[in-house]
């Protein structure tokens, strides 16, 4: 059993590694054989085709942002906020082919949009937090909803900038944190003074390190 799942395993991984590399279509059950070190007919013992390797990317992944998220207890509501970010844009860099290719292999499931929708969700309540604890500038905000899809189109389309402006294959820290800081030039203006500087100061405790996730 042990030796099965290892290689599972390595087979999920090569298939992720593959489909954001090269993208869904151009990538092959020969191809991700190849890369794991076994035949084509062994990888097919595990999963029969490319589309079985996608979906449960996929379902992990639900899985794993859904056991973060029954798993949440809130605290301070800047240190959320950048953790939040923080999981988002790795989750969605170390999974990129999931938004990018998912028409294609989705077929007659249509693209799903749950996993943006909840995580659109989870951030406007994180905005709306701040406006509740006051931490806007008097004036600043006239509409939370206007400002919350602003925020959120800056940090979900950051890794697609990183890959085909900046032709990016792996996220170090110094990455994150330009994404991030991108992500504050929306919302620092908004801030009071106070806690613009709480805010800055999460950021600066957060871990100085690439996050891994392993779906």
């Amino acid at each position: 059993m042990k030796t099965k799942r290892s290689t599972e395993d390595k087979i999920l991984e090569a298939g992720r590694a593959l489909f954001n590399s090269k993208g869904y279509a151009a990538t092959s059950l020969a191809d991700i054989a190849h890369t794991v070190g076994v035949s084509k007919g062994n990888l097919s013992y595990y999963f029969p085709t490319k589309r079985d390797i996608a979906l449960r990317l996929r379902d992990n992944t639900r899985k794993l942002t859904l056991e973060r998220r029954r798993n949440y207890v809130m605290g301070d509501i800047a240190v959320d906020y950048v953790e939040h970010l923080l999981f988002a844009m790795n989750i969605a860099w170390h999974n990129r082919f999931l938004l990018r290719d998912s028409a294609e292999f989705l077929e007659d499931e249509g693209a799903s949009n749950s996993e943006l929708s909840a995580d659109f969700a989870e951030l406007s309540s994180l905005i709306h937090r701040i406006g509740e604890a006051g931490m806007f500038r008097r004036n600043t905000v006239d509409d939370i909803a206007t400002l919350t899809r602003s925020i959120w189109i800056v940090s979900r389309y950051w890794m697609d900038y990183l890959r085909e402006s900046e032709g990016q294959s792996e996220v170090c820290w110094a990455d994150q944190e330009r994404g991030i800081k991108h992500h504050f030039a929306v919302l620092l203006p908004c801030l009071t003074a106070p806690a613009k500087r709480k805010f800055e100061a999460a950021l600066a405790r957060a871990p100085r390190e690439s996050v891994r996730i392993d779906a």
